[in-house]
């Protein structure tokens, strides 16, 4: 290896990391940008973009990949397996809320895109969270086992995203979200009568 070359690598991942942050702030703005765009917005040529990001369907496919990996290891860092189950996911909410919050615009890009299937597919590795801790919850019998864990999976991805979308139409309060989606999710998943 040359002397050039581990400069070259840095170059090349500096960016990559340029172009990526500038592709998350373009589509904070709702829309898919341009490659023109994202070009300009990163100062970097085109031709350097083209070489890292064949179209901006793949420059969306990379940020999201990335905010799913900076999701995940923040679950992960939660140890949502040391607090009761209730106790977990309201934590767990609390967590995640500001994440999904801040990527909103993204996601509304994303579902344009990809549409709804392939976004789902997406959070497989985020949700595996909530799924260990949904199935641990109706092991202590705190959430409810007559329905599936699936279903109770898929329920609270639903109303996390509802509230996404909510907040995103301006009718509900990003700060207020937390405490409502707890408060949501607790009943739909705790037992009946409970």
């Amino acid at each position: 290896m040359t002397p050039s070359q581990p400069r070259r690598r840095a170059d090349a991942e500096r960016n990559i990391e340029t172009i990526l942050a500038s592709t998350q702030e373009l589509l904070s703005h709702g829309t898919l940008p341009s490659m023109s765009e994202v070009a300009t917005a990163s100062g970097i040529g085109r031709v350097t973009l083209y070489a890292h990001f064949a179209s901006r369907e793949v420059l969306l496919e990379e940020v999201l990949r990335r905010a799913i990996i900076h999701t995940d290891q923040t679950l992960s860092s939660l140890a949502l397996d040391d607090d009761p189950p209730e106790d977990a996911l309201a934590r767990l909410v609390r967590e995640s809320w500001p994440i999904l919050d801040q990527h909103r615009k993204i996601r509304t890009v994303a579902l344009a895109e990809i549409g709804p299937h392939a976004l789902r597919e997406h959070h497989d590795a985020v949700f595996r969270h909530v799924e260990r801790l949904i199935a641990r919850g109706q092991q202590a019998g705190v959430f409810r086992t007559d329905q599936p864990l699936e279903w109770l999976v898929a329920t609270f991805y639903a109303v996390l995203h509802a509230a996404a979308d909510e907040a995103d139409a301006g009718r509900l309060k990003s700060e207020a979200a937390p405490n409502l989606l707890i408060a949501t999710l607790l009943s739909a998943i705790s037992p009946t009568g409970s």
